[in-house]
């Protein structure tokens, strides 16, 4: 080359560049007396001159050679000093990131089509891990896992980014779990609460109402100041541009943020999309924030990881996942907490869904994510069938830690409530047997009956604490007492208005977290029986 050299070695490449001054081009023949040496002895210092008014620049750039590719992952040879989770720019500027480091090749995990990457082709670090944008430009729009937007709204290429993969704060940064999540639903709110800074999972059959459960949450966040983030792994496109049209409809995405991994997109993405999204809400939860992630499902997320990890040869293990699943799903969710004041003070709630195969929760993925998180909610298929919505199983559904964080109205009613529910459901099974009842179980088969069909739910329409107090007061205090059970929908929603235009001041204390004394539940009740009495 001109004025320049280039050489190549192995897996580095070098080019090295010197600009000389026009000067040297000048030297020209002294006089006929000048010796030869002189001409020499002058060149040379001029050009030892020209060198040291301009150094050599040298650049050195470590590339690979795509040795294999198969579907979402590739082989390279070469890049010997790549680190994990690095970034890897193939031609075309299709990008990857290094995931299994062996002695003589790098498997590489594809975030773009394996199409166009071809073997021989060329692959050069990034010298920078995954991450992704974060901030608040980020409300309302739907993105991929690295920020592309997928809504056809304008670039995110000049928000701030951060890392997809970092450490869970340590202990001594988290603090103890004691403000409520208010899902807006009558049986969780009452029966299975949730705090902000908890993992709660749901877990059901397919089609039993898991996303619909996440979706009436977000939801029910208008106006308390906690930012949503819906993370999509493996979902099919028409369900993912349903929960965005029923989110916008109710005026619920503009406090969201949808991270989309679709089914369509290379295994890469599916995998890194939960990971990307809790980096989004840790920006906020440092900043002070409460933010609440749904992981839609997980399920989905152990899939495309053993995809992964087998086309890598990854050893297989129980039902042919990875040994590591059980980490990789831990060092998600651990990630999750309320944080002290002096870290940020902010929290992040997780609402993990997975999918469960007839009914079997005893299964690899339910059982780990069970064991990692602070509590479930099962959805069982056969109450679904029965017209229960939200079809939550209560008998077989917890929560571990909610409880500390239940306002003190709903304490008043909420023992009762479980105890007479969970006595019902007992007495049901085997009344089937039974043609003979004595008076006090058909009475709480009766009261059961009752206070199944209270805690049913549209979806759509999450009720404030008022409006589930005196609903749940209601029928724990025999308001609705041999009322049939077709009319109770509406003698139910006579109830709450009731409760909330003759009781303000008193509703106005319960969302306040003032406890409410024997007198208030008399005072509620007897607003309750008025209002039954006046739609008799």
């Amino acid at each position: 080359m001109s004025n320049g050299v280039e050489a190549g070695r192995g897996d580095w490449f070098f080019d090295r560049c010197l600009s000389l001054s026009p000067g040297l081009a000048a030297v020209k023949a002294r006089s006929t007396m000048t010796t030869y040496s002189e001409t020499l002895e002058a060149a040379a210092h001029q050009f030892d001159q020209a060198v040291k008014a301009q150094p050599a620049q040298l650049s050195v750039t470590e590339i690979g050679t795509v040795e294999e590719v198969q579907r979402g992952i590739a082989r390279v040879h070469g890049l010997p000093h790549v680190q994990v989770d690095e970034v890897l720019r193939f031609a075309g500027g299709h990008l990857g990131y290094a995931f299994n480091l062996d002695p003589e090749q790098v498997g590489c995990v594809l975030l773009d089509s394996s199409e166009q990457i071809t073997a021989g082709s060329r692959v050069e670090r990034m010298h920078t891990v995954l991450d992704t944008p974060v901030g608040d430009q980020l409300l309302g729009r739907v993105v991929d896992p690295v920020g592309r937007p997928l809504d056809g709204g304008r670039s995110l290429d000049d928000l701030p980014r951060e890392p997809c993969e970092r450490d869970a704060p340590p202990i001594m940064q988290r603090a103890p779990v004691t403000v409520p999540l208010q899902s807006g639903l009558k049986v969780v709110d009452a029966m299975i609460p949730i705090g902000r800074g908890q993992r709660q999972l749901l877990l059901g059959d397919r089609q039993t109402g898991k996303t619909a459960i996440a979706v009436d949450t977000i939801i029910n966040q208008r106006g308390r100041d906690v930012i949503c983030i819906y993370c999509s792994i493996g979902q099919r496109s028409t369900g993912v541009a349903r929960v965005i049209e029923n989110l916008r409809r109710h005026d619920a995405l503009d406090h969201t943020i949808v991270v989309i991994g679709a089914d369509d997109a290379p295994p890469g993405l599916q995998f890194l999309a939960p990971y990307a999204a809790t980096t989004m809400g840790e920006h906020f939860m440092r900043e002070g924030r409460d933010v609440l992630i749904v992981y839609d499902d997980l399920t989905s997320h152990a899939r495309a990881y053993r995809h992964l990890s087998l086309l890598l040869r990854r050893p297989p293990g129980r039902e042919a996942f990875p040994g590591d699943i059980f980490y990789v799903h831990s060092r998600l969710l651990e990630r999750s907490t309320h944080l002290i004041q002096s870290a940020g003070g902010g929290s992040l709630t997780a609402l993990p869904i997975i999918e469960t195969e007839a009914q079997n929760v005893s299964a690899y993925i339910p059982t780990n994510l069970i064991s990692i998180t602070d509590g479930q909610i099962y959805l069982s298929p056969t109450l679904f069938r029965k017209g229960v919505l939200p079809a939550i199983d209560v008998g077989r559904s917890v929560s571990r830690v909610g409880g500390k964080t239940q306002l003190p109205a709903y304490r008043v009613v909420a023992g009762d409530l479980r105890l007479t529910y969970s006595q019902f459901e007992e007495l049901e099974r085997f009344a089937r047997f039974s043609s003979q009842l004595d008076e006090d179980t058909r009475a709480t088969l009766n009261r059961g009956r009752l206070i199944r069909e209270i805690l049913k739910q549209t979806q759509f329409q999450p009720l404030t604490l008022p409006q589930q107090i005196a609903s749940l007061i209601a029928v724990t205090n025999g308001v609705l007492d041999g009322r049939p059970v077709e009319q109770l929908p509406k003698l139910e929603r006579a109830i709450q208005d009731a409760v909330t235009s003759q009781a303000a001041e008193l509703c106005a204390q319960m969302q306040a977290g003032e406890k409410l004394d024997k007198e208030q539940v008399e005072q509620i009740a007897n607003i309750a029986a008025g209002a039954v009495h006046a739609h008799a």
